[in-house]
């Protein structure tokens, strides 16, 4: 597949940096080429191995659920397991929004969006996610990058950007205000005329209708029984039985595994003085021993998303592949690996030396 070493936007670069990014682009696309020739089967049935992860990933949810519901498996053990599952799905749907995935079918690509959103109710609209997604990839660190600054990417660390990666939710409502500005600059960046100024800002106030209003509000039901018979003791309250269930198998895994990816991409993405479309400055690697849970549920985000910056072609189980040879080439080219500093920083690039922790 050919692809320009140098995109439109990276030709406004200093000489250097963008010799470089074309560099690290052409080794990674020779690094996929090479694992490709070497597995030609996943190469010719790219659409296949996408299916069967969707496949295995929602029998394993099912599964867990059945063996739950027999008292064959621990409520501990179920919500880690399925926030596995569902963070497989997370990933498989990042590849759909980029159309890694049965491009020219149409329905069963529809049939796979819908079913990783249904599983994962927690996250707004896929379609929706779309469009912020590729936005994010062209504005990525700047003000406009709604799809990262709606999950604290910016902000510096406290209570209320830790309150935001823990509930969406609860983040939104308790700053309305925020959420209007950042939609509001999206808006103006995005939108080519008044009127899809209007359906851009009507369509992400009403990103997370139906399926994410309805699991916020079951999960806060549950938390809020729970608390109130935590203070007063056990009251018997109709329909308790099945919410359990729902919070076990699909709510309390969705939580987890959302905490753990947005707490991953929102520090993994610079923010606020990095250059436009200097992909360099736009994301580190995360490799650090300490992760390693986190990672889990997130499949890997923090240490294979900056390969997938520089290139947007290969589906995530590729990019994990191939991400030991790609962080060769990332290291030599200045690419920045565990840069805790920006814990400090709020993400900003240069705001002090950078720290540096070795993995």
């Amino acid at each position: 597949m050919a692809i320009a070493s140098r995109l439109p936007g990276e030709r406004q670069l200093a000489r250097e940096d963008a010799d470089r990014i074309a560099a690290i682009r052409k080794s990674i696309i020779e690094i996929g080429d090479n694992w490709r020739t070497r597995h030609p089967w996943f190469a010719r049935h790219q659409d296949g191995v996408g299916m069967a992860i969707f496949v295995v990933s929602i029998a394993g949810v099912v599964a867990d659920a059945w063996l739950y519901a027999a008292s064959l498996l621990p409520w501990w053990a179920t919500i880690l397991v399925n926030a596995y599952w569902l963070s497989l799905l997370h990933e498989l749907e990042h590849d759909l929004i980029h159309s890694m995935y049965f491009r020219t079918n149409r329905f069963v690509h529809n049939v796979m969006m819908f079913g990783v959103w249904l599983l994962r109710p927690s996250t707004i609209n896929p379609w929706v996610r779309r469009r912020l997604h590729l936005h994010h990839h062209a504005v990525s660190g700047t003000d406009s990058d709604l799809e990262e600054r709606a999950i604290t990417n910016g902000e510096g660390w406290g209570s209320r950007r830790l309150i935001t990666l823990l509930d969406t939710f609860v983040g939104m409502y308790t700053r309305p205000f925020r959420m209007i500005e950042l939609v509001r600059v999206y808006v103006e960046q995005e939108a080519r005329s008044p009127e899809e100024a209007r359906y851009l800002t009507n369509i992400n106030r009403m990103s997370y209708f139906p399926l994410g209003a309805v699991h916020y509000l079951l999960w806060h039901l549950f938390i809020g029984i729970n608390v109130y018979q935590w203070i007063a003791g056990p009251v018997d309250i109709p329909g308790q039985g099945i919410l359990g269930f729902l919070a076990v198998t699909v709510l309390a895994p969705n939580a987890i595994r959302t905490f753990c990816i947005y707490f991953v991409s929102s520090n993994l993405h610079y923010y606020g003085d990095v250059e436009a479309h200097n992909v360099l400055q736009q994301t580190q690697v995360w490799t650090a021993w300490w992760l390693k849970p986190f990672q889990a549920l997130c499949f890997n985000f923090g240490e294979t998303h900056a390969i997938h910056h520089f290139l947007v072609r290969d589906p995530f189980w590729l990019r994990a592949a191939i991400k030991r040879d790609c962080h060769r080439v990332l290291r030599e080219n200045g690419v920045r690996f565990n840069d805790f500093g920006t814990f400090r920083r709020a993400n900003r690039f240069t705001f002090a030396a950078p720290t540096t922790v070795d993995p």
